[in-house]
């Protein structure tokens, strides 16, 4: 490809040098420059590109995406050199935009040729765009995934660094869903993705709100910024023109006061869903159980009992949100109905450690304060002598929740354990005192007792061995994860493996 034909995807407000240079490819990170990349100057939170052009031309670059004027970039004596050398430089007034639609040219722009479902909201993406794959495999389709799980092409899967790749990374992975003729994506989409311009050079299909609760704040600063950069999704993104007036391009969670707000900025077809009785797609006559939980659905389309192996109420909002999708893509509710009955939890999605004990563990991503008492609230309908609650709040992340997360821990647990989650560089210590807070804010009569042990290890063994029969042991925050952030490092560490060894050493202890 030359650059005349990549810069076709955006608007140049000044060109300099040989724009029929062959391009092969293109990255906003000067590290990663080989011969004949772009390079996209984009000014981040840490760095700006344009402080690394140097680094740029010394790798093989042949141009330079920029912001700032060219007379700052080229000197007057550099700008016959750069001819000589088929180099170029192009002046946008958006790098950051720049970035995924260059990247989407590159590859061909490949959301053109996949039907393109976005999922957002604080709670519930990485379930919703399960069920959501596992219908569309239903009704056929070959479906990619990229979430906060991992990406998942076909039969490979790979660790995901972001739940919503970067721009450049982004593009690649919808390209090689193409060349592996599938024909459906599901994403995961951030409110970073969204603020960050990262699905730039994508427009969507079929897009879902789950709900909105306090997180982020360190980078969004305002709930009303958080909910600003997740309507994106809605109204910059979301394929607009001929639409089906029967098939909705927007599935919005009407229980949720933020998606009732976001109904209003929606301009293609919606179906809402809830459990209230305006909702289009609505579930009532709602059984709990610890095995799965049992439910009736109205829908636009009918009627149909859901038997969904997933635990608790918040889950049988997941699957609503998942029907909707289903029949978007034009599946008979039959159909949906039996295929619900084999979509199970995601791994580190309220996951059961099953070692033969006697008492309940289950290991959660539940991570905001409303995770938290959706997945303590489940925990307690499901019949458990006492909930035994071992969390931590991250690290460098928003530090308004830690003293909620501790009252929610406090009143709806029967005792709690304090530890640390992903410190990152801020001390663990001021961490577990922010969350302290919370708990001591509470009435001293609904508080539930309390230890403070910042060793996670150490902490999920103290839990397990308080545990006695028909107990539940809650290891909440980080679900999946096998790591522990502490400063700059990242170290193994799987809360289920944890638990498992500490179920065997106190069951050896006991016997």
């Amino acid at each position: 490809m030359k650059l005349s034909d990549l810069i076709q995807a955006v608007t140049p407000l000044e060109v300099y040098g040989d724009m029929e240079c062959a391009v092969a490819g293109v990255t906003d990170d000067s590290r990663q420059v080989r011969a004949g990349s772009v390079f996209v100057a984009v000014k981040g939170t840490r760095a700006d590109g344009h402080a690394h052009l140097s680094q740029a031309w010394e790798r093989g670059a042949v141009a330079a995406v920029v912001e700032r004027p060219l007379a700052e970039i080229v000197r007057p004596d550099e700008r016959a050199q750069l001819v000589c050398a088929h180099r170029a430089v192009v002046r946008v007034s958006d790098t950051r935009q720049a970035l995924g639609r260059l990247a989407a040219r590159f590859h061909g722009d490949p959301a053109h040729h996949l039907t393109m479902i976005g999922v957002t909201g604080t709670n519930g993406k990485t379930t919703v765009t399960h069920v959501i794959k596992a219908l569309a495999e239903r009704a056929g389709r070959m479906p990619g995934l990229l979430g906060t799980v991992g990406y998942f092409l076909a039969t490979d899967s790979l660790r995901s660094s972001l739940t919503t790749p970067g721009a450049v990374d982004l593009q690649s992975l919808l390209a090689t869903m193409v060349r592996r003729r599938m024909d459906t994506a599901v994403l995961e989409v951030s409110s970073h993705a969204l603020a960050l311009d990262r699905l730039a050079g994508c427009a969507f299909d079929l897009v879902v709100f789950t709900n909105l609760t306090q997180d982020h704040l360190d980078f969004h600063g305002t709930m009303d910024a958080y909910f600003e950069a997740k309507r994106r999704l809605f109204t910059d993104y979301v394929r607009t023109g001929s639409c089906d007036a029967n098939l909705p391009r927007a599935i919005i969670n009407c229980d949720d006061e933020w998606g009732r707000k976001l109904l209003g900025h929606c301009s293609v077809p919606v179906w809402t869903y809830g459990l209230q009785s305006e909702a289009d797609i609505r579930a009532y006559d709602i059984k709990l159980g610890l095995d799965g939980t049992r439910f009736c659905v109205r829908t636009p389309r009918g009627m149909i009992t859901v038997r969904s192996p997933l635990v608790g109420e918040y889950n049988v909002s997941n699957v609503l949100a998942g029907i909707g999708a289903g029949m978007a893509l034009g599946l008979e509710l039959p159909i949906m109905q039996e295929t619900l009955e084999t979509v199970r939890n995601v791994p580190g999605r309220f996951e059961r450690i099953e070692e033969g004990q006697d008492f309940t563990v289950i290991v959660d991503y539940a991570h905001t304060d409303d995770a938290l008492a959706r997945i303590l609230a489940a925990a307690r309908m499901l019949g458990a002598n006492r909930i035994l609650t071992v969390f931590g709040c991250g690290g460098d992340r928003d530090p308004g929740k830690r003293p909620k997360m501790g009252a929610i821990a406090a009143m709806h647990s029967d005792f709690v354990i304090l530890t640390s989650d992903n410190p990152r560089t801020e001390d663990p210590q001021k961490i577990l005192r922010e969350i302290e807070l919370g708990i001591l804010a509470s009435p001293s009569h609904e508080r539930a007792p309390y230890l403070v042990i910042p060793d996670r290890a150490q902490a999920i063994h103290e839990a397990i061995q308080r545990a006695r029969p028909r107990d539940l042991v809650l290891i909440a925050g980080k679900g999946h994860e096998d790591y522990q952030i502490l400063g700059e490092k990242r170290i193994d560490f799987d809360d289920r493996q944890v638990a498992r060894q500490a179920i065997h050493a106190v069951g050896a202890a006991r016997s």
